[in-house]
Parts: C-alpha cells; sequence; structure tokens
C-alpha cells in the first residue's frame, strides 16, 4: 500500500469519527428555509389604482423587494398585461411572489368536470408574470351553511393545487373573519377547511389581523397546525373609532396595537413553516398609507428581517 493511499484511508478514518461525535442534528440539519419580506399593494390600493409605476417605484425606494397584488381584472395586472406588468417589476428590482384572485364555484365547470377558461388564464398568467403562489382570500356565503357544498369547494381547491402545481405554483388560501364566526361541526369553518385540503397542494395564507375580532387567535392556530401556514399577512391591530374596522378593530403600523404581533411572528418562523411574510396596512389613522408601510418595514427589520 503506498504512502498516499495510506494517508486518504486515514484521513477519511477521522473524519468518520468525528462525525460519529457530532450530534444528528449538525449530521441532517435541513438548509435554512429561504424567507420573504414584502407588501400587499392593497395597503396603497388608491395610489395603485391612479398611478402603479410611481407607487411601485415608491415601495421600490423604501427598501422592498417583493410585493402582492391585489388587482387582477380581464387578464391584467393594475392594467398590464403580464408581461409588461413582469418587466415593469423587473426593471424596479421587485418580485411579486403572490397574488390574490377570488376563486368560486363558477370557475369549475361540471360538464366538463374541468375549471372553466377563466380559472385557467388565471393560472397561467400567474406563472407568466413570476407569482409563486396563487390566492384566493374569499368563500362564496352560500358555502358556509351546506356542507356538500362545502365539500365540494375544498375538493376544487385541491383540484386548484394541482393545476397551479402543473405551472410551477401552489394554491393558497388566505382567511378573513367569518370562518372563525361560523361552525361546522365540533369546530370552526377554518379548521374545517384545513383539515379538507392537502397541505401540499393548498398552502394558507394566515391573515392575523383578520381574524382578531371574531375570536381568532394566531399563536394558538400556529401551535394547533404547526407547519401549515406558508405565508402569513403580518399586521397589528386598534379598537377603531371609525365604525368601518371589522369587528370592531381597524389596521395600525406594527408595534402600535394590541397584538403580540413580534411573537406570532417569532412563533411563525419557528413552528408555523412560514417562508413569505406579507406586510399589509388597511387603515392610516390619518397618516400617509406610504409613510404608514415604510415603518411597517423598518419595523420588521428590527425583528431581524
Amino acid at each position: 500500500m503506498n504512502n498516499s493511499r495510506r494517508k486518504f484511508i486515514k484521513t477519511t478514518a477521522l473524519a468518520a469519527a468525528g462525525a460519529a461525535l457530532l450530534p444528528k442534528t449538525a449530521l441532517f440539519a435541513s438548509p435554512k428555509k429561504i424567507e420573504r419580506l414584502g407588501v400587499q399593494l392593497y395597503s396603497v390600493r388608491d395610489a395603485m389604482s391612479k398611478d402603479p409605476k410611481g407607487s411601485l417605484q415608491k415601495i421600490a425606494d423604501m427598501g422592498y423587494h417583493h410585493v402582492e397584488h391585489a388587482n387582477y381584472v380581464n387578464r391584467k395586472f393594475y392594467g398590464y398585461d403580464p408581461k409588461d406588468f413582469k418587466k415593469l417589476l423587473s426593471d424596479l428590482n421587485l418580485l411579486m411572489p403572490s397574488g390574490h384572485t377570488v376563486m368560486t364555484g363558477q370557475h369549475w365547470d361540471d360538464s366538463k368536470n374541468d375549471f372553466t377558461d377563466a380559472w385557467k388564464h388565471t393560472v397561467e398568467d400567474a406563472a407568466e408574470v413570476g407569482q409563486r403562489y396563487v390566492i384566493s382570500p374569499w368563500l362564496d356565503n352560500n358555502l358556509i351553511k351546506d356542507t356538500d357544498k362545502l365539500k365540494k369547494m375544498m375538493d376544487i381547491f385541491n383540484k386548484s393545487g394541482e393545476l397551479c402545481k402543473q405551472h410551477g405554483m401552489q394554491f393558497g388560501y388566505h382567511n378573513h373573519n367569518f370562518e372563525f364566526k361560523n361552525k361546522v361541526g365540533d369546530g370552526t369553518l377554518y379548521d374545517y377547511i384545513l383539515a379538507n385540503t392537502d397541505p401540499e397542494l393548498v398552502i394558507q395564507q394566515m391573515d392575523i389581523g383578520n381574524m382578531l375580532g371574531a375570536g381568532g387567535v394566531a399563536m394558538d392556530l400556529l401551535k394547533k397546525y404547526p407547519g401549515r401556514f406558508v405565508s402569513m399577512h403580518v399586521k397589528d391591530e386598534i379598537k377603531s373609532d371609525t365604525g368601518q374596522g371589522m369587528d370592531g378593530y381597524d389596521s395600525t403600523i406594527l408595534g402600535k396595537g394590541v397584538m403580540p404581533v413580534h411573537d406570532i411572528v417569532k412563533e411563525a418562523r419557528k413552528n408555523g413553516g412560514t417562508s413569505w411574510f406579507v406586510i399589509e396596512q388597511e387603515s392610516y389613522q390619518g397618516m400617509d398609507p406610504f409613510d404608514c408601510v415604510k415603518i411597517d418595514l423598518q419595523t420588521m427589520k428590527k425583528w431581524g428581517f
């Protein structure tokens, strides 16, 4: 046996012995998941409706790198074709991992046992613009009290997940408040949605503020359903003095309200499976919306983003 061969075996043996002394977590630790932080453009909805390009420029200048849309109409994003909107985003060094488009039962054609062209176009355009997630933020009211119709809709959700998967994306659901006000069996409507959707096909985007006045507790849900919340709408809430808020609450600047937002975000990062955090502020207490989301971003950066 020559010297180089002996040296190789000795080195390999030492490496193996050293590895045996390492904790299993060091040997088999998975790569750290990539976290993304962005803003829901509904936060600056009035400005986006008047001047999308100028509004996105302001968002980019603040230091945001990711956005989420809330305007897809007639196959256009804020009036732009998918390719043109993607170029607009790219020119500003912005990416759009997700967007909100409501999917209803009318997007499914029973006679063909397939989605309508309208929903297929929604998914195709989302892929074209560069989304990773296609998120529906609503359920028809007529489903809430009809378990058969509700179960069928959950099946359609799963099928939408399969369709999105074909385009390299995932389908998702975003909660409001009614999911916690309404019961289905022994649990809430939200429990039913999570129990009847395939986690591999339907991600959950938890809106921690929408649920507050309806009895939903974000921290409890993160512990009850670990790993289920790929995305989160991060917001804080104050008691509403306008009478226009959701269940008596208005959103406010992060850290200024009644919610333990920092603790919720930490739990989401640790056990929620959350990698896509979306700042959303819908009311502003007399401040400029752009100033609000700028402060929100600064707060999240102080929290380690």
